[in-house]
Parts: C-alpha cells; structure tokens; sequence
C-alpha cells in the first residue's frame, strides 16, 4: 500500500513538473576529444534571457524528475540561441543525458533562474574554476567591462583541452593543469603566482563544490575577506 501511493505522488509530482517545462530545440552538438567536455548549441524560442544582469542558469530536465543547471556562455537575442557546456568526465545524470543528445532533438527546461553572481565595482575580477564552470566562468566575462579589469585560472585536466580552449576563445581566463584531486590547490598556487591586491581584487569561484568550498578557505587563510570571495558550488 505504502509502495503504491509512493508511485502516485511521484506520478502527480512528475506531472505537475511537465506542464511547467519549456522546449529547447539542439542545434549542434560538439565533442571535445576525448569528448569529456561536450558543447550544445541550442535553440530556446520561449527564453528571454537578453538583458541579464547576474549570471543565469537553466534547469535542464536530464531525466524522469531530473533536473541540471546550466549556465549559458552567451545569449544571441535575435535568433534566440546560446551554448551550454557539460562536464561529461564523470558518470552523473547530467553527463549520461548529455552523451545522449543529437542535433535536431527536442530538449526540455523548467525554468530559467540566477546565480546572483554580477561583476562588482572594483579594479580586479578574477575568475576561478573547473570544467563544470566553463559556461558560467564565460558569462562573466562577457558581463566585465571595462574587459582589462576581467583575469582568471580555469582548471582543464586535459592538456589537449587545454590547447583547445585558447583555439576556441579570446578570453583572459587561463587553462591550469589539475595538480589536485578537486582543483582548488592548483588554483591556490595560480592565484598566489598573479600576486593581487588584497584591497581591490573580488573572487568569483564556480565548480565542483570541493573545490569551492576549500578555495574559499584558502583565499580566507591568505587575508581576503569574505565580501570579497562570491561562491557558486555545482555537483562534484
């Protein structure tokens, strides 16, 4: 009796999240060899994300009661696209949905949400985290201006995922090679290499959440404020 009205509040519950979900048409996949990073062009007529002023993320539906969070790198407001980037080097329900995907399939997203990172006032913006923060790291840059005060360290295990991502971008944000399990001691001794001010410079940490949560203590152990280090923790 207890298994059969579990069953149907998931029902109601599953139901209730269908008639909410958006569509999203794949525009192009992209494998990055070995294809552990994928990239997603994809179509989103319903979105109107063009004029944000914090960092957004969409809630993927990635299976039955499923949901992610991607953040897109960009918005395109007059043909209504942008890319998302996914982790895919570990197996999670985000990386199995993502491997599964082809151009011209219908995708769905409940909704459209902020991270409430924004860049602040200051002289330094420094950017820091791994390849689940890829899109996320990209978006704040974009959001940078004047872009000289933009700089950052984003872990990439793969060398040659590194090498790929200064083909692929402009950008000030520097691959660094994984010295550690989570991450955060690689970019501890990148930050520490770029020598930044303690009055001016405000951190921006995206990724696993091992890796956040330990970087952030680590810029607290090296006299940065807390009102200076703004956190987003994804799924290790």
């Amino acid at each position: 009796m207890e298994i059969s009205t579990f069953k149907k509040l998931k029902k109601k519950a599953g139901m209730l999240f269908e008639n909410r979900l958006q569509p999203a048409r794949v525009l192009e996949v992209r494998y990055w060899e070995p294809s552990t990073i994928i990239e997603i062009d994809l179509h989103m007529p319903f979105a109107d994300i063009a004029n944000w002023n914090e960092i957004p993320y969409i809630k993927f539906k990635v299976g039955d009661l499923t949901f992610r969070d991607y953040t897109p790198s960009g918005w395109d407001a007059e043909t209504q696209t942008c890319t998302i980037y996914i982790d895919a080097a570990h197996e999670g329900a985000g990386s199995k949905w993502a491997r599964m995907l082809e151009k011209g399939e219908t995708v769905s997203y409940l909704n459209i949400g902020s991270t409430h990172h924004k860049p602040v006032a200051t002289s330094a913006v420094v950017a820091l985290g791994d390849e689940s923060s890829m899109g996320h790291l990209l978006a704040l840059q974009k959001m940078v201006l004047p872009n000289t005060r933009f700089s950052g360290g984003l872990i990439i295990d793969n060398e040659h995922h590194r090498k790929l991502f200064h083909e692929y971008f402009w950008s000030p944000l520097e691959p660094v090679a994984r010295g550690d399990i989570y991450g955060h001691h690689s970019l501890m001794e990148w930050v520490l290499n770029q020598h930044y001010s303690l009055e001016n410079t405000v951190f921006y940490l995206a990724g696993n959440n091992t890796m956040v949560t330990q970087l952030r203590k680590l810029l607290r152990n090296q006299g940065y404020p807390s009102g200076q280090i703004k956190v987003q923790g994804f799924w290790s």
